[in-house]
């Protein structure tokens, strides 16, 4: 059975290597090249401009060219992950993975660059020419000691970073470990004992790097394959092994463990025994990092210390250290100024980044990508997950500080929150474009409450506006459920204590719920004991009576359940005084930036008068993201070529909108590819009143707009905010149970927002 499922694993990746087509990479062009005028742009005449002004003003190559975001990943083969010297060819799919990890992660484009030399100095000669084409080097999987003697070349010659990520990568995620690992022991840099096996590239790197935290030179005992690095020793040394050299009779690992607060391993299996950990200090933070198998498994530790910090190499044991928390986001951070070069206080400042965020309250994104793990910060959580979303902005903004501080950067930044709010925008693609609803929603402080108080997204919603807004969450649900998920969620949040709580099951305010919601419905035949058991049983209810009451300022459900389910509820307490559901307005952000589709919900068939209102209504809304309504009317027909139910519909919709002459551009009826191809529009219809791209997508019913918001959030990648539920004064929101937990923050910013923001 065992030999199967290895089997079958080993098929899976080969056919995720060979298919859909061979390899991980493509290129792609970043402009377009459509036509004879974009030919002559890109290549000749056009390019001998950006040609003549680089030659003038080489630091415009970074304007003018890819180098600026641009990393090659060179080696040479000779010490490939677990597999040893496999030789330069054999090393490209991992290269390839790397050039995959710096663009998933930091968005850095990457070319993988295989050599045929063993030599370390020629080597360095090769690496040293490409400078004109990259804005960066990372050097991978090249054996030790001749990795040490390429980067020293590359760096004295070389004016870009050059950063050999087995080395240093793995030195400031072990430092982010043990920054936080001693952190929960109670132990200091400058106290504690080391001992570590391995004398190589990332042995010598973690050693390093420890001792520029703070810990003394005379505590670090180093052991490799042939015992302890002593003064006297002579077999298998290098000037690097010699710097850790101890005058000492003591020769084995077994001879130096006594007492030792952490033991480093990057050598290999079952080094280290339970024996040698029960000779070790008090709660010993072990870090087994050889891969696949470590120096000792994780159980064996706990069998004689149960109360061990540990860490390894591998994803299914708690604190992975894992490269990748660093190199994409240090070489981000060094691209973005312009580096020179990496030194020291960038690497401190990345280590300072990524141990912050392990304390920090866990994102939803990174719990959401490992589910049934625990991420709150102890000894099973020293650094952050490789998904957390946070990584790029935090990490990336602190190297570019440290980069401007020490003088290396040859362009540096005005205003670094602005570089780190447009980092955060890059992962979290809503952050930018819901920036102007924050800013109008921290004018006031409103009360929100959330009818689903139980859904851990809801919880992580919450904690989220605690920490980014001035608005109060309300939570309707058990005190003792929310209690517990919040704490097994890892949020810092408690009931009454950060938040208000209304139970269904016992709460003071009961009677004069089922009172109002009563008098409400009495003649729409609700009767008093009805009234009772909604009160108890339906938080959408609940949470509508506080609205109507005045207890809270708006009502955000709809995570579980269907749509019409909760606007029945919407509509019987709060449409009043004016206020009804006009339309559900979905902003969709794709790469291109945000389309607006609408009717997405409401009204299935809705009228002409209706289709007017979501008109009015979408325009009143897009002007609250800072943008300039640009409103197709959707239809089969097109602008009369089709005598179709949806096209007489829109037809007349758009003659209501021209007696009411509003202040926003709209035409129609049109199909799709007309609103959104300005050329195609114009040869169909010359003279159209709309301009440029459509930004909204009125449709004339429910079908046609679920059907192209639920396509371009499948197909297209695109990420929905909403869905808005337009014509109720801001007083309700129902939102869809694919709701992120992002989305739920989004949504409660919305709904935070003054209504006299946004008319």
């Amino acid at each position: 059975m065992e030999d199967r499922r290895q089997d079958s694993a080993r098929q899976a990746a080969l056919d995720y290597h060979e298919f859909p087509r061979p390899g991980k990479l493509e290129i792609r062009a970043t402009k377009p090249m459509a036509n004879g005028r974009d030919l002559a742009r890109a290549y000749s005449p056009g390019v001998a401009e950006a040609c003549l002004e680089i030659k003038a003003d080489p630091t415009t190559a970074a304007r003018y060219t890819s180098r600026g975001n641009l990393v090659a990943v060179v080696s040479n083969g000779t010490a490939v992950l677990g597999l040893g010297n496999i030789g330069a060819l054999a090393s490209k799919p991992v290269m390839e993975g790397k050039a995959v990890l710096f663009k998933k992660f930091a968005n850095i484009d990457c070319f993988d660059i295989e050599v045929n030399q063993p030599d370390p100095e020629k080597l360095a000669e090769i690496v040293c020419a490409l400078e004109p084409t990259f804005g960066a080097i990372n050097l991978e999987d090249i054996k030790a000691p001749d990795c040490f003697i390429v980067e020293k070349i590359c760096r004295e010659r070389m004016n870009i970073p050059v950063f050999h990520d087995d080395q240093h990568g793995t030195a400031i995620v072990v430092g982010a470990a043990a920054t936080n690992a001693l952190c929960i022991a109670g132990k200091r840099f400058e106290d504690i004992k080391i001992v570590s096996t391995g004398g190589g590239a990332a042995g010598i790197a973690c050693l390093d790097m420890l001792l520029k935290l703070g810990v003394r030179r005379e505590n670090v005992w180093l052991c490799d394959i042939h015992g302890l690095v002593h003064e006297d020793r002579t077999v298998d040394m290098n000037p690097q092994k010699a710097a850790y050299a101890q005058a000492t009779d003591l020769r084995s690992l077994g001879e130096v463990i006594d007492g030792a607060d952490l033991f480093l391993g990057l050598s290999g299996p079952g080094v280290l025994t339970p024996e040698m950990v029960s000779r070790m200090a008090p709660r010993p933070i072990i870090f087994a990092l050889a891969n696949p198998n470590p120096e000792i498994n994780p159980d064996q530790v706990r069998s004689v210390a149960p109360d061990a910090i540990i860490a390894t190499g591998r994803s299914d044991f708690p604190n992975q250290v894992n490269n990748v928390l660093c190199f994409p986001f240090i070489f981000r951070g060094a691209l973005d100024v312009g580096a020179t070069t990496i030194n020291d206080e960038m690497k401190i400042a990345c280590i300072e980044g990524i141990a912050a965020l392990a304390r920090a309250t866990t994102a939803a994104e990174a719990a959401a990508a490992y589910r049934g793990e625990t991420l709150t910060f102890g000894a099973d959580y020293l650094i952050p997950k490789p998904f957390d979303p946070r990584l790029v902005g935090v990490v990336s903004s602190a190297v570019a500080r440290a980069a401007m501080e020490t003088g290396v950067a040859t362009r540096p930044l005005d205003d670094l929150e602005a570089y780190k709010r447009k980092l955060d925008s890059s992962v979290f693609r809503s952050a930018l474009i819901m920036r102007p609803v924050f800013e109008a929603a921290a004018t006031a402080t409103r009360r929100i409450v959330f009818a689903e108080g139980e859904d851990e997204r809801v919880l992580r919603a919450a904690n989220a506006m605690l920490e980014e807004t001035t608005d109060v969450p309300i939570l309707i649900g058990r005190p003792d459920v929310i209690a517990m998920r919040a704490e097994r969620a890892g949020l810092p949040i408690r009931p009454e204590r950060d938040f208000e709580i209304v139970n269904p099951e016992n709460d003071p305010r009961y009677r004069d719920y089922w009172e109002t919601y009563h008098g409400l419905m009495a003649r729409r035949g609700v009767s008093p004991d009805i009234a009772r058991a909604i009160m108890r049983t339906n938080t959408t209810a609940i949470g509508a009576v506080m609205v109507h009451r005045n207890e809270a300022d708006s009502l955000i459900c709809g995570t579980f359940g269907q749509y019409s389910w909760h606007l029945q509820y919407v509509r019987q307490v709060l449409a009043r005084d004016g206020l009804h559901p006009v339309a559900a307005l979905s902003m969709i952000i794709l790469e291109d930036g945000p389309l607006f589709i609408a009717d997405t919900q409401c009204h299935n068939d809705p009228t002409p008068q209706q289709v007017m209102e979501t008109v009015e209504g979408a325009a009143r809304h897009v002007r609250r993201f800072g943008l300039t309504p640009k409103i197709a009317l959707c239809s089969h027909s097109q602008f009369g070529n089709t005598d179709s139910d949806s096209g007489r519909k829109m037809r007349a919709a758009l003659a209501l909108l021209d007696a009411r002459e509003p202040d926003f551009m709209y035409d129609g009826e049109m199909h799709v590819d007309a609103a959104l191809d300005p050329e195609l529009r114009e040869r169909i219809f010359p003279g159209s009143r709309l301009e440029g791209v459509a930004n909204v997508l009125v449709f004339a019913g429910t079908d046609a707009a679920s059907g192209v918001r639920n396509a371009l959030k499948m197909r297209a990648g695109g990420l929905e905010v909403g869905p808005i539920l337009m014509g109720m004064g801001n007083r309700a929101h129902i939102v869809t149970p694919s709701i992120t937990t992002r989305g739920l923050l989004n949504m409660s910013v919305l709904a935070g927002t003054p209504v006299t923001h946004y008319g």
